[in-house]
């Protein structure tokens, strides 16, 4: 008979301990389900709060290089300055004869000057007058 009692306690065990892990396990997939559905609601609301963040730094970013740009700006035109006091207005004459080397450059390689593109502009400026005149009859 002890056999049997223990074979019996020894079964009731095992059945605890199976609807234990069962119960255990259910609540695991729910806490999982409640996990899915609250990051499903804030996950848009989180997404959002990111990219304000993210527009605010990159506004502070902006900000910051265009001060750099302006302070950098402003030292190459007190460096010109003083370049062209010392050197008695010859830093102008270089800069015109690059200007002038540069633009036939382009020319030889057939990249239209600024005064081309004028032309063509105004060219094409009576070209759409025209056409109005001639649709408006």
């Amino acid at each position: 008979m002890a056999k049997t009692t223990t074979a019996k306690k020894l079964e009731d065990n095992a059945t605890t301990f199976a609807n234990d892990v069962k119960n255990y396990t259910h609540q695991i997939w729910l806490a999982g389900l409640g996990a899915y559905a609250k990051a499903g609601k804030e996950g848009a609301d989180y997404f959002k709060k990111l990219v304000a963040e993210g527009e605010e730094v990159e506004k502070k970013g902006k900000e910051i290089v265009e001060n750099q740009v302006e302070a950098a700006n402003s030292r190459i035109e007190s460096f010109k300055e003083k370049v062209q006091e010392k050197t008695g207005g010859r830093f102008s004459k270089v800069e015109e004869v690059f200007d002038e080397r540069v633009a036939s450059t382009l020319g030889r390689i057939g990249i239209p000057s600024k005064k081309d593109i004028d032309q063509l502009s105004a060219k094409l400026d009576d070209l759409s007058a025209a056409l109005k005149s001639l649709q408006s009859k």
